[in-house]
């Protein structure tokens, strides 16, 4: 028999109608297939939000541990409604919050890893027949606190419980049909694309597409769990699967364009061209838990050099302060930080088997006098740095640039 996890985002459950119409998906799901499903809930839109302003309006910094006890509460409230609901429609189902579905994280509030699930509350559950419904964005920790998994956590609570339980597939809904080549609201000729591998997406996600969090990507890869994106408002409008590299029936040079605007550039002026200058400057970002993403190193005359690194907009202030006390010690000249960016980025797995697709990506923003800032590639991704104000024009322009005549890659080429 077919076992399957079915997760409802936020959108997805907004109000008791929306909950009633996912509820509705499922028992059809089930009456058409018969197959075994488990079900991950988020909280209802825009609750988180309200729950960590209900927070702030009480105390000015509230602590970490108590934030992730308050926000827990919203997932708490759908998966009963969403097994009422179920239950109404003639089926057996049972809420499970993180703990009673053993969900197990390390100690990092608000931001936690899942480290193990053991399955078998769920799967004793549904071999009872009956459907669990699942708590998403939490888990408890070694001392038995509860955790919250950080934005988009639900998504990886939905892989995760998939790999536990050696389920057949992962069908994320959402508010839009599926992944598309870029933003629809940017683009009027984006594409919806049936199939993206798993690298793929993982780029896209980690680079700007919101469809769905990279961690949950990286879980799908890891454990080969193949995911679908799909609308539940138009769930026959269309769908996108994420599979292996191997099972991709398309493979264009380029498969989709995104971007970012809540990142930051620091750059640090002339500053000894040592290692050890640039193993302290970073080692001091790592202690504090700021990510870096992009780093370009420029002016080098042998003895001195600038170097820019980009960060989230949300980290920015805190990293300028490290940096600016970091300055004498370092003995470099000064520091600035730069707000007004975007990141835009051109991803495909078809890239591997296709020259001249950098000079492409410049060729197309130079024909709108869009100045690059900095620049960072992989295999199967370029990724450019532009002035925030033009990053509508870069992916539109982008997109059209190779979606024009968007070639595919032959399995001989391959």
């Amino acid at each position: 028999m077919v076992t399957i996890v079915k997760k409802f985002g936020g959108t997805s459950v907004g109000d008791v109608t929306r909950i009633r119409n996912a509820a509705k998906l499922v028992s059809d799901h089930i009456k058409k297939t018969n197959d075994k499903v488990t079900v991950v809930v988020s909280a209802m839109a825009g609750e988180t939000n309200k729950l960590i302003a209900l927070a702030k309006s009480c105390v000015s910094e509230p602590t970490l541990r108590e934030l992730d006890v308050l926000v827990s509460t919203g997932e708490q409230v759908t998966i009963a409604l969403m097994a009422m609901a179920l239950n109404e429609l003639g089926h057996s189902a049972k809420s499970f919050t993180a703990q009673q579905a053993h969900i197990a994280t390390d100690r990092n509030f608000c931001k936690a890893q899942i480290q193990d699930i053991d399955s078998l509350n769920l799967k004793a559950a549904i071999d009872c027949g009956i459907i669990p419904v699942v708590a998403g964005f939490q888990g408890i920790d070694a001392d038995g606190d509860i955790t919250t998994l950080g934005r988009g956590g639900s998504d990886i609570t939905a892989v995760a419980i998939a790999a536990a339980l050696k389920a057949d597939a992962c069908y994320i809904y959402t508010d839009v049909k599926g992944v598309y080549s870029t933003d629809p609201r940017v683009s009027s000729n984006a594409r919806l694309l049936p199939q993206v591998c798993h690298e793929e997406m993982l780029e896209l996600a980690s680079l700007g597409a919101k469809v769905l969090h990279p961690r949950s990507v990286y879980f799908a890869m890891a454990y080969k769990i193949p995911l679908c994106v799909l609308s539940t408002f138009e769930p026959d409008a269309g769908m996108t699967w994420i599979v292996k590299e191997e099972e991709l029936m398309e493979k264009p040079i380029v498969t989709g364009i995104t971007h970012r605007t809540d990142e930051a550039k620091i750059s640090v002026h002339k500053l000894p061209a040592e290692s050890v200058a640039l193993s302290t400057l970073f080692q001091a970002m790592a202690e504090e838990n700021i990510y870096i993403d992009m780093i370009t190193q420029t002016g080098f005359d042998g003895k001195n050099t600038d170097v820019s690194f980009t960060v989230l907009d949300e980290d920015s202030t805190k990293a300028l302060e490290i940096v600016k006390k970091m300055v004498p010690s370092l003995n470099a000249q000064g520091v600035e930080c730069d707000r007004n960016i975007a990141k835009v980025s051109v991803v495909g797995i078809g890239m591997r088997y296709h020259s001249g697709v950098a000079a492409k990506v410049f060729q197309a923003l130079a024909s709108e006098n869009i100045t690059v800032q900095m620049i960072s590639t992989s295999e199967i991704k370029i990724s450019v740095i532009v002035p925030r104000k033009y990053w509508e024009v870069a992916v539109r322009t982008l997109h059209d640039a190779f979606y024009k005549d968007n070639v595919e890659i032959s399995e001989e080429a391959a």
